[in-house]
């Protein structure tokens, strides 16, 4: 089944306020929505997005590279070093809305065998970058450096979201393919699955309810 667009990149972070306002004075975001223990941050509830989760103590960065937003025009540094670790580039391309996901770097040991991983979870090939393997999904990439993406059970990285017309459906191919499922979660304004993904990274397949709401 098809992939819509890269929805969301969600961290665990211990200075989520902090980030929450640099992102929304310097990299063109709002809060979208803010829960006890999450702030969703973007400059458009419907693109691409940053979802913070509270982490009680410092994590690792594991699997993590950086992550990318897509401008018109870079007018100024084009990358920021948030609290936590978190890494944001920006990179300068055609786009219909300001600070959208451009793509997310990950670390892995093997990249050309973990793109062709990433296909069995819908994924779409892509040509390679300067040299970096890469998949995509609606127009976004997800990169594949080389790199250790170590063993941690306390990531930087909580997960990658996809967007999708059928969470469900994903979730029976998924189990077709023997990839394990690691939760589902109905929301209020969402309905998703977590797969475990190449090298303990969590992939989302989130559908939008007919309500929702979040701008």
């Amino acid at each position: 089944m098809e992939l819509n667009t890269l929805d969301h990149v969600a961290f665990w972070v211990t200075e989520r306020d902090a980030i929450t306002d640099f992102v929304t004075q310097h990299l063109g975001m709002h809060v979208i929505d803010r829960q006890d223990n999450f702030t969703l941050v973007g400059s458009d509830a419907l693109r691409g997005k940053l979802t913070l989760f509270d982490a009680e103590e410092p994590r690792d960065r594991g699997a993590f590279k950086h992550v990318a937003l897509r401008v018109s025009s870079i007018e100024g540094p084009d990358r920021y070093e948030l609290a936590d670790g978190i890494e944001v580039r920006l990179v300068e391309a055609p786009t219909d809305v300001e600070y959208d996901l451009d793509h997310v770097a990950l670390y892995t040991a093997d990249p050309e065998l973990t793109a062709e991983a990433y296909l069995d979870y819908g994924f779409s090939p892509a040509t390679p970058k300067d040299g970096v393997a890469r998949v995509e999904v609606g127009g976004a990439h997800v990169e594949f450096h080389q790199g250790d993406p170590g063993s941690t059970e306390s990531p930087l990285l909580n997960h990658i979201a996809v967007l999708v017309d059928s969470a469900d459906g994903h979730k029976r191919d998924a189990e077709e393919l023997g990839i394990e499922v690691e939760r589902v979660v109905d929301a209020a304004n969402t309905y998703a699955i977590f797969l475990w993904g190449p090298d303990r990274v969590r992939i989302e397949y989130v559908e939008h309810k007919p309500t929702f709401s979040l701008t």
